[in-house]
């Protein structure tokens, strides 16, 4: 089937250049970010169990088949969730300067140790998958940042944080205050909104690498992640079926941390819900979605 194109829009008075500012929002929406002034003064949070028999399924034909080496759930929940924003838009929304813009583009952040030991230094990565990708294409982006990562000795998220240890501290409080300021604008430089860890779509990490539950991670006060993800490791359970029978089945623990001022609840709802409707039959993921939908004015 043809793919819906996406509408060109020409920028307008107070968009940014990472979002156009929505104006079709209703009154309370639009008052909101005035009155609950901060993401994590304004989070809920949401806790979910996923049944990943058919995800372990797809894993193995990623590796066996197509020769991902190292592909894992981690790859699958970013496709799941990039497959989701191109479906309901509302959920790649953002605050800045007290208003509600629609994202651009789709900036995915993780923190990735060099090496698989305790001891390893850990950077941030970011990917900008398009909406319509598959799991293969978020695996391959994945997989260039990780391996930029190991063969420089820093990355320019590294260096910039370097750089920021330099200043003494009430000069470094200042420094922070003018980037924030700044950003409130839309005049942050595009060079360091493009490798800031606390701007993006989504943050997500992996606790389950580190064999312990997941935890509600907070959000960033600077930046404009409206979402954090975190999952835990395998759990192994029991369950009792209708005929009498006892069967083994594998979950894993999901914790979101959501900033509520970008939709309503519902509308946060049928999100997950979409998720999970991909998640129970992953193998989408290596098609792209027949359209991608645009959010509103």
């Amino acid at each position: 089937m043809e793919q819906k194109q996406p509408v060109k829009r020409k920028r307008r008075w107070g968009d940014r250049y990472d979002g156009r500012r929505l104006r079709s929002l209703d009154a309370f929406s639009r008052v909101s970010p005035y009155i609950m002034v901060t993401r994590n003064t304004s989070s809920n949070h949401f806790m979910d169990t996923i049944d990943i028999d058919e995800i372990e399924r797809y894993i193995r034909h990623k590796r066996n088949d197509d020769g991902l080496v190292g592909f894992g759930i981690m790859h699958v929940l970013i496709a799941a969730y990039v497959r989701s924003l191109s479906q309901k838009p509302a959920v790649n929304r953002f605050i800045a300067g007290q208003k509600i813009y629609a994202r651009n583009s789709v900036q995915i952040n993780l923190t990735v140790k060099r090496e698989m030991r305790s001891d390893a230094l850990e950077t941030v990565i970011k990917i900008s998958p398009e909406l319509d990708a598959t799991a293969t294409e978020v695996y391959e982006l994945i997989k260039k940042e990780i391996d930029l990562s190991k063969n420089n000795n820093q990355s320019d998220f590294d260096k910039t944080a370097k750089i920021l240890d330099y200043i003494p501290g009430l000069l470094l409080k200042f420094a922070v205050w003018f980037l924030k300021t700044l950003d409130y604008f839309g005049l942050l430089p595009k060079k360091l909104e493009k490798l800031s860890p606390f701007h993006g779509s989504m943050f997500i990490t992996s606790m389950g690498s580190l064999g312990v539950p997941p935890v509600f991670h907070h959000l960033y006060d600077f930046g404009n992640i409206p979402v954090f993800c975190s999952f835990g490791a395998k759990q192994k359970r029991n369950e009792l079926q209708a005929d009498g029978s006892v069967i083994e089945r594998r979950y894993i623990t999901v914790m979101w941390v959501m900033d509520e001022r970008i939709c309503d609840g519902f509308y946060y709802s049928s999100a997950m819900k979409y998720i999970k409707g991909v998640l129970r039959n992953p193998f989408v993921l290596d098609e792209r979605p027949e359209q991608t939908i645009e959010d509103v004015d």
